[in-house]
């Protein structure tokens, strides 16, 4: 069973009817709730998420705009992820749109590296998940290894916009 979604996806993911309804109840949590339990999942996944390092290519299409949103103030990171999680349609939506997912995860793997470092706004480590959010995260550590990178893969896949879609 595909989760159906407007927007073509970068990837071929299987999605499990398990996944789907992670989707679904991951969609009904605030904002701010995705961005933690993003978090939560990335800390749980570890190196599972990207077997294969990001590579030089990966990493230098997202370095300049990377390094943009790190010379923003905390509340305009905030922002700008909160942007790409409601597929907002801004300039750096639109170019986080035209990376592939592999690029996306070195996007991501970057920012959470940063707000690990107090680099960028450590918005989503500190975030206080609601009851919702922490009962999604149990649930979604209790899915397989492989639909737990699926579920991760198809959010970060479907952040921010598609500029080439019709």
């Amino acid at each position: 069973m595909m989760f159906i979604t407007n927007r073509p996806s970068t990837s071929t993911l299987e999605i499990t009817p398990a996944v789907n309804q992670a989707v679904k109840d991951f969609q009904r949590l605030s904002v701010d709730d995705q961005l933690g339990l993003l978090w939560g999942m990335y800390q749980n996944l570890g190196c599972s998420l990207a077997p294969t390092p990001a590579g030089a290519a990966r990493l230098f299409l997202t370095q300049g705009l990377l390094h943009q949103i790190k010379q923003m103030p905390s509340n305009q990171q905030l922002a700008m992820m909160h942007g790409l999680l409601r597929e907002t349609d801004t300039p750096i939506s639109r170019q986080y749109g035209l990376f592939t997912l592999k690029t996306k995860l070195a996007f991501w793997t970057q920012l959470f590296d940063w707000m690990s470092t107090g680099e960028v706004s450590p918005v989503a480590i500190t975030y206080p998940l609601s009851s919702s959010a922490t009962l999604l995260l149990r649930a979604m550590a209790s899915l397989e290894l492989n639909e737990q990178i699926s579920l991760f893969h198809w959010i970060v896949d479907q952040m921010g916009v598609a500029p080439l879609a019709a």
